[in-house]
Formats: C-alpha cells, sequence, structure tokens
C-alpha cells in the first residue's frame, strides 16, 4: 500500500474508532518488570528505544506483554507494524480488542504513520517495531525525523516506543538494551517477561538489571 493511501485508510479508521482521545492518568505507562529501572516504567511524552541486536532478543515477547498490559488497564495500543511480520494469531481475540495494527512494507512508511498518530493523541502508547527492516532503509531516515518524533511526542499524552536492531534515535531519551537468547523451551517458562535481561541507559548512565 502506498504510504499516501495508508494514511487515508489510517485517518478514516480512527474517526470512525475514536470519538476523543482516551485518557490514562499518570505520566507513565507501568510495566512491572521495567519499573524499578525506568523509575515507573514508559514515560508519556518521550522517546523510549527498545534496541535488540539479535532476533531471538526477546523484542516479540515484549510486545506480547505490552498488549497484555493494554488489556490489563483498559487503554488503546497502536503498533506500528515496519515489515508487516507480527504474528497475529499468536494474540488472543480479546487483547486485540485494545489494538491498532498498522502494517506497512517499508520503514518510510512506518514514520509517516507514527508522524500521524502522535499528532492523533489517541493512544497512550504507540510502538514503532523497525527490528526487521533492513539496515540500509534504517540508514536512511534523516536524523531530523526522529527529532519531528520527539517533537511530536513532548505535548502528547502518548508514549512512543521505538524498537530497532541498532542504536539510532538520538532523540530517544531513554534507551533499553535488549541482551536475550530465546529459545523454544524459555519461551514455555511461566511468565517469561518477568526473565528478561536488559541493560537501561539514560544520558552517558547505564544502569544493568534483571526483570
Amino acid at each position: 500500500m502506498a504510504a499516501s493511501r495508508q494514511i487515508i485508510d489510517l485517518r478514516n479508521l480512527l474517526a470512525e474508532r475514536f470519538e476523543h482521545p482516551p485518557t490514562l492518568a499518570g505520566g507513565q505507562i507501568s510495566i512491572p518488570f521495567l519499573e524499578r529501572a525506568t523509575n515507573g516504567g514508559l514515560r508519556k511524552g518521550a522517546i523510549t528505544e527498545i534496541i535488540s541486536s539479535n532476533a531471538s532478543a526477546g523484542s516479540a515477547l515484549l510486545i506480547h506483554s505490552l498488549l497484555q498490559i493494554a488489556q490489563r488497564d483498559c487503554f488503546f495500543l497502536a503498533l506500528i507494524d515496519g515489515r508487516d511480520s507480527f504474528d497475529v494469531q499468536s494474540v488472543d481475540t480479546g487483547t486485540l480488542q485494545h489494538l491498532l495494527w498498522v502494517r506497512c512494507a517499508k520503514a518510510t512508511e512506518a514514520i509517516k504513520a507514527a508522524d500521524f498518530l502522535l499528532r492523533d493523541g489517541n493512544f497512550p502508547l504507540v510502538i514503532l517495531d523497525l527490528v526487521l527492516n533492513p539496515a540500509e532503509e534504517l540508514r536512511r531516515i534523516p536524523a531530523t525525523n526522529w527529532y519531528r518524533l520527539q517533537r511530536l511526542v513532548e505535548p502528547a499524552p502518548t508514549a512512543l516506543v521505538v524498537m530497532s536492531r541498532h542504536n539510532m534515535v538520538a532523540s530517544a531519551r531513554t534507551k533499553i538494551v535488549l541482551e536475550n537468547q530465546w529459545t523454544l523451551p524459555d519461551l514455555s517458562r511461566e511468565n517469561p517477561s518477568a526473565q528478561l535481561h536488559f541493560k537501561v541507559r539514560r544520558a552517558k548512565t547505564i544502569a544493568s538489571a534483571l526483570g
């Protein structure tokens, strides 16, 4: 789908589904396994970059955990799928009722969708998933794009999470580096998100944590 057509369809969908922007109390979204390391959770009005340096580092598990939190706290989450790779069959119907899934083929489409959703203001949490987009695509994203998204999210009641394979979002307030090598037996454990290993970086400070 061309980016312009996609944005038009997205605008129409939002007009149909959301008459008024929802509110979610507080300046952060509570994520139990991140709270201690991030001083409360995902901060609204800011970008958090989550870096997944390998395919089994846990980014998909983290998305599923965030979806469950959206269901728990009764808010809508927007997932901008930069490579149309999200496995919707792995999510139960009740959880899907809290999800807007924006399917993109290229990083440029995904950036435009993020721009639009941040202006819309309907979503306490917007996830921009670029983990599977080719590195050459991501290198072509101008740094000014990230600063524009930062300016858009600052006054918004929204936390923007950018998922990537490499450190690339200079305007991110917080960077979380996933440090996992998941196997199928790991995923079958009870509450696997509680086993996530990660580092949290703020400015020049690095805090290690075992979620």
